[in-house]
């Protein structure tokens, strides 16, 4: 087993007055060589948005981006014609493909919306540009793991899936409680990020918005100091090149 620690002081940070930002890997006008990616895991902003604004409309294509609502609301609208209102607990995955514009506004004019936003290299390119959103309710994920992403190859489970081999698990483990993790795919690694609370990882004491990525592993155990919230991240290790 290999570990890398990320710690949550380390991340890159950009407060553009409507949007305060943390980044886990370089984005935008943060550089950090060290903190490109991890494996098919390219990007994981800890976003804040302000009342009433957003992200106005732009363009991706070829990425599967993810995003995550732990406060508040946000509103999607995209160039495929969908429109809806996330709130926490909610899911939602756009596989840019082709290509298309989006927006992530925040409807509330009293309250910020606080969100991840996640992106995924995709293991096929041009896809058709898709759109889903789901609600996973958290007493699924009570000191048990809940699958929110699969692979698209993977027919069971109500998780989205996406283009990739990647599976995504949230956990919400009580003080004291432990909980192993398994490896999804033989080669791929664990980036585990710690939402909320004080957790102990291989070895590796962690708080809040810690990560550690994980490899060369066939599984490991998480056990919670206090309450906490864990989100686990298995992706293929691809070597990419800049």
């Amino acid at each position: 087993m290999k570990t890398l620690i990320h710690r949550a002081e380390n991340r890159g940070h950009a407060n553009h007055g409507w949007l305060n930002a943390k980044h886990s890997f370089s984005f935008a006008n943060w550089y950090d060589p060290t903190k490109i990616h991890f494996g098919a895991l390219r990007v994981l902003n800890d976003d804040e948005v302000a009342q009433g604004m957003g992200f106005g409309k732009h363009p991706h294509d070829n990425m599967e981006i993810i995003t995550l609502v732990q406060e508040g609301s946000l509103e999607h609208k995209d160039s495929m014609g969908n429109g809806s209102i996330m709130k926490p607990n909610d899911v939602q995955v756009m596989s840019a493909g082709t290509g298309v514009f989006h927006s992530e506004m925040n409807p509330d004019k009293n309250n910020l919306v606080k969100l991840f936003q996640i992106w995924v290299f995709p293991d096929k390119g041009n896809v058709t540009p898709r759109y889903d959103q789901k609600t996973f309710l958290p007493e699924h994920r009570k000191n048990k793991w809940q699958e929110v992403i699969k692979p698209d190859t993977q027919q069971d489970g109500d998780a989205i899936f996406i283009h990739q081999q990647a599976w995504f698990n949230l956990t919400d483990l009580d003080a004291n409680n432990e909980i192993n993790y398994s490896t999804k795919k033989t080669g791929n690694g664990a980036y585990v990020f710690v939402i909320d609370g004080n957790v102990e990882v291989a070895g590796e004491k962690l708080k809040r918005r810690d990560a550690i990525g994980i490899t060369e592993y066939t599984d490991f155990n998480i056990k919670a100091s206090s309450n906490a919230r864990i989100l686990v991240m298995d992706v293929p290790m691809l070597e990419l090149e800049y």
